[in-house]
């Protein structure tokens, strides 16, 4: 299952795509026993070859600015008629609308489920959802050994300053006696008259 940086990737390369007006923009989520190298395919297409290489550029910066991440590779920029970008998790494909409807991706992957950018962004939330609530738990579970840790020590500390208390008050006690039989001079017997 993908991460949830995956899930946020593909989601603001999809915006990027809707945000230069592409057209048909499909998510396909790939059959992993078919494909081992990649998890979504982003497809779409342009009017033109000028805006499939603007939408392929929307693409990358705001990937770049947003989360630091690059392409791995980027093919076909220069004829603009098909741009590959990838990303890893996910591959983009922008199409001229003949070269889409040419190659037809959609008809080679047939295993592969059709995601809507809706559906991708609500199992992004849930995702999310789910990893804070299994934080929030580890947290919780963590406090709570600190402190069945902590007792016990507050406890000893207690018990050790109680001993502390108890050595030192007998031997308080013997000093002040010895201090007073040395301040108090015996009594002499007067020497007797005779009489």
């Amino acid at each position: 299952m993908p991460s949830t940086e995956s899930y946020q990737l593909l989601l603001a390369a999809a915006a990027a795509c809707e945000d230069k007006k592409a057209e048909d923009i499909r998510i396909l989520a790939l059959d992993p026993t078919e494909s081992g190298l990649t998890d979504y395919f982003l497809i779409c297409n342009g009017t033109n070859d000028r805006q499939n290489v603007a939408i392929t550029d929307a693409i990358e910066i705001k990937l770049k600015h947003e989360f630091g991440v690059y392409p791995n590779s980027v093919e076909g920029r220069r004829q603009g008629e098909w741009v590959l970008m990838d990303y890893v998790d996910f591959i983009v494909h922008v199409f001229s609308a003949e070269k889409r409807a040419f190659y037809g991706l959609e008809r080679l992957r047939k295993s592969a489920t059709t995601i809507s950018v809706a559906e991708l962004s609500a199992e992004l939330k849930t995702l999310i959802a789910n990893t804070r609530s299994k934080t929030t738990k580890s947290v919780k579970s963590a406090v709570n050994e600190e402190q069945e840790e902590a007792v016990p020590a507050k406890k000893t500390a207690k018990k050790v300053a109680a001993k502390k208390t108890v050595v030192k008050a007998p031997a308080k006690k013997a000093a002040a006696k010895k201090a007073a039989a040395k301040k108090v001079p015996a009594k002499k017997a007067a020497p007797k008259k005779k009489a």
